[in-house]
């Protein structure tokens, strides 16, 4: 804590050694949080840059009421959702009430995997799949906050979410890879993702 102290302070009177201190120490775990919402590594460069210059910039801003890290992924995140809804990947998607029975059920679960089998997985997914899923499963968010954070209905969400599972359970089941369980860990996908 007392070097996140340090860290805060120097930022905060705009110390540029101190600036990249922060940088060195954050940005490869919030490269890999950009890397799971945009696919192209470029642009997953791009969010990450204007994420830490959102965060040098409101760095005053930070209260030490969480721990740093959380501070930074929260700005990582909402920067890197700005940059999808530009884009709009969820438009043009079907509500969960119009799918019916074609969607996975609840109770169906994906084999506990190796996190960077499972994150290739996850970058093929459509954007909008992709972001939900991040923000449902990874992030923990609930179908409304993720509806009003994407500016969708919470029926999109949940169909978005349920056909990201959808696609995920279709690769996992058409690769071998799976079938003989050398990439199995010791809990489930989204407790992975979480953790890492």
């Amino acid at each position: 804590m007392q070097d996140e102290y340090a860290l805060v302070e120097g930022c905060r009177r705009g110390d540029r050694i101190v600036q990249r201190q922060l940088y060195e120490r954050f940005a490869g775990k919030l490269f890999v949080v950009c890397k799971r919402y945009v696919r192209d590594p470029d642009e997953a460069e791009d969010v990450l840059q204007d994420s830490f210059v959102k965060i040098y910039r409101h760095i005053e801003s930070f209260r030490f009421e969480c721990p740093l890290e959380a501070w930074l992924k929260r700005i990582v995140i909402n920067t890197a959702l700005k940059h999808l809804r530009k884009q709009k990947p969820w438009e043009h998607t079907a509500d969960v009430q119009e799918l019916g029975p074609v969607l996975p059920q609840a109770d169906e679960s994906l084999p506990t995997l190796n996190y960077q089998y499972l994150l290739q997985l996850i970058q093929e997914l459509p954007p909008g799949c992709r972001t939900v899923f991040n923000l449902y499963a990874i992030e923990g968010y609930n179908h409304l906050e993720i509806a009003e954070m994407l500016d969708i209905a919470e029926g999109t969400s949940k169909s978005q979410y349920a056909r990201a599972r959808g696609l995920l359970q279709q690769k996992l089941q058409s690769d071998s890879r799976t079938a003989d369980g050398r990439i199995a860990a010791n809990y489930s996908y989204e407790q992975r993702l979480r953790n890492e």
